[in-house]
């Protein structure tokens, strides 16, 4: 058994994702990684180049990506207790990332929606992707119910 991995945004579509394949990955006794894909922002193509990228630049999107994976595994913090958890930071398209790193896993999860997108949609483009092209078994957790 290779595990459960899930992709986070930090979205509360995301944390509640992260909770729930927590709670299965406790039950299979599996490990559990934690996904967070970062994209550079779309100004940096601005005229067909890069344009004002920037060492300081670079570490700052790298750390912002950093921080908003920390805080939404200690937003869940009780969930992971006693989990072997993985985090893992992606340079890449989140759909292309999470099935890179589902390539050999168990289960991939995902939310429905998270930070991007429009709010109408019922499943997110992440989550759509990965639901045509996962290598394994993929869960889709909707939001949670108030």
């Amino acid at each position: 058994m290779t595990g459960i991995v899930v992709g986070v945004d930090g979205s509360d579509g995301s944390k509640h994702a992260l909770e729930w394949a927590a709670s299965e990955a406790r039950l299979r006794s599996a490990p559990l990684k934690v996904v967070l894909a970062w994209q550079w922002p779309v100004g940096v193509y601005a005229g067909g180049g890069w344009m004002g990228i920037t060492e300081e630049l670079i570490e700052g999107i790298k750390s912002t990506a950093r921080d908003r994976l920390d805080e939404t595994c200690r937003a869940v913090a009780p969930a992971l207790d006693g989990l072997e958890v993985t985090r893992t930071l992606a340079e890449d398209i989140p759909a292309q990332a999470l099935l890179e790193a589902a390539a050999d896993a168990d289960l991939l999860v995902v939310g429905t929606r998270g930070h991007g997108g429009f709010a109408g949609l019922l499943l997110g483009s992440v989550s759509q992707q990965c639901a045509h092209h996962s290598p394994c078994p993929i869960v889709i957790i909707p939001p949670p119910r108030i």
